[in-house]
């Protein structure tokens, strides 16, 4: 008889994780919308700028589905051309070499003055106060419940479960990944891939995350996509995979080094559990970022899976994981329904 436990966790911590995980979780209709405007990006250092879009011209507000203060990001629900869409409206983070234009140029307004302490509102120019947005357009009603404020709970898995609910409930599902294999086969953002291994079974390409701006380091976020597809997570995996992960440890780790001068210690390299979508993909992070989905609910460090399959090559196949998943998550309905609870 297997332990059973379904335990409430942080809700804050959790949605927050969530909420801005899933601006990359989306697949299909819901990524052409963001990629669409990657794909004129070539990164910061050609010093272009990207042409000009009009999609949100006729946007409506319906209503604001969450938001978080302490993030600086707000989820609208709205919609274009009498399609629902979804915007995520996200403050970008200061950068170092604009200090000295964003204090000498902008306009202050006095707010509060006592004594030594004075507490102004200051207004940036334009181009220092830029909005990073993200469009979901055509969204569906999955899109829309996504970013909805949900409760979350952590759910205990087992090698059993992960076999009779888990997985039949990931090959029922149509989580498209060709969005995954235009990356791979160079169809769409080759542009912006910084480092790429062809080698059919260890090798992966290294791009930017879309929730990275790549205008500072202090928020870096990376993500290698593996070339060789079938492994859709951490339960796949097992000592034979032990060469692709120790290739994208090592080289990922060296790309980063030559293009951001970040060496390995400042780096924070994981896999997530459950992933965002179904194909083998690790994070790479500036150690201090806290990236969404890097707490110890749904984070794996590299490194320690690959000591956990030199010690055991099915550690992963027997092993209890723990993840977080939303109250209207179809997997968390399955786990009920099997009385996992």
């Amino acid at each position: 008889m297997y332990r059973r436990s379904l335990i409430p966790a942080a809700t804050d911590m959790a949605n927050a994780a969530t909420k801005r995980e899933a601006i990359c979780a989306e697949s299909g209709i819901s990524l052409e919308a963001k990629r669409a405007k990657n794909d004129h990006e070539k990164g910061p250092e050609d010093g272009k700028e990207s042409p000009s879009e009009k999609i949100l011209d006729g946007f409506k507000t319906s209503s604001v589905l969450s938001d978080s203060a302490r993030e600086k990001i707000m989820f609208i629900h709205g919609k274009i051309a009498d399609q629902d869409a979804v915007v995520i409206l996200e403050k970008t983070p200061f950068r170092e070499e604009t200090l000295t234009e964003l204090l000498s140029d902008s306009t202050l307004k006095l707010e509060m003055k006592n004594d030594i302490y004075n507490s102004y509102r200051l207004q940036a120019p334009p181009h220092l106060n830029e909005i990073k947005t993200t469009v979901v357009y055509p969204a569906t009603e999955k899109h829309i419940k996504r970013h909805q404020r949900q409760e979350s709970f952590l759910v205990e898995e087992t090698g059993e479960d992960y076999r009779s609910i888990t997985l039949p409930y990931i090959e029922k599902q149509s989580f498209s990944l060709q969005w995954v294999y235009n990356i791979l086969e160079k169809k769409a953002e080759a542009q912006r891939i910084i480092f790429e291994d062809p080698d059919t079974e260890t090798g992966f390409v290294l791009l930017p995350d879309l929730k990275w701006d790549q205008k500072q380091v202090d928020d870096l976020y990376l993500i290698a996509i593996s070339l060789q597809r079938g492994i859709k997570s951490l339960r796949d995996l097992s000592s034979e995979h032990l060469p692709l992960l120790q290739n994208i440890l090592q080289k990922g780790q060296d790309a980063i080094k030559q293009r951001f001068d970040l060496p390995a210690s400042k780096l924070r390299v994981y896999l997530h559990y459950q992933p965002s979508y179904y194909h083998l993909h690790v994070h790479f992070t500036k150690l201090g970022y806290e990236a969404p989905g890097c707490g110890v609910e749904r984070a794996h460090l590299l490194s320690d899976v690959i000591q956990n399959l030199k010690s055991d090559p099915q550690f992963y196949q027997t092993r209890t994981l723990h993840f977080p998943l939303r109250a209207d998550d179809g997997l968390l309905a399955k786990f009920r329904e099997a009385e996992r609870l």
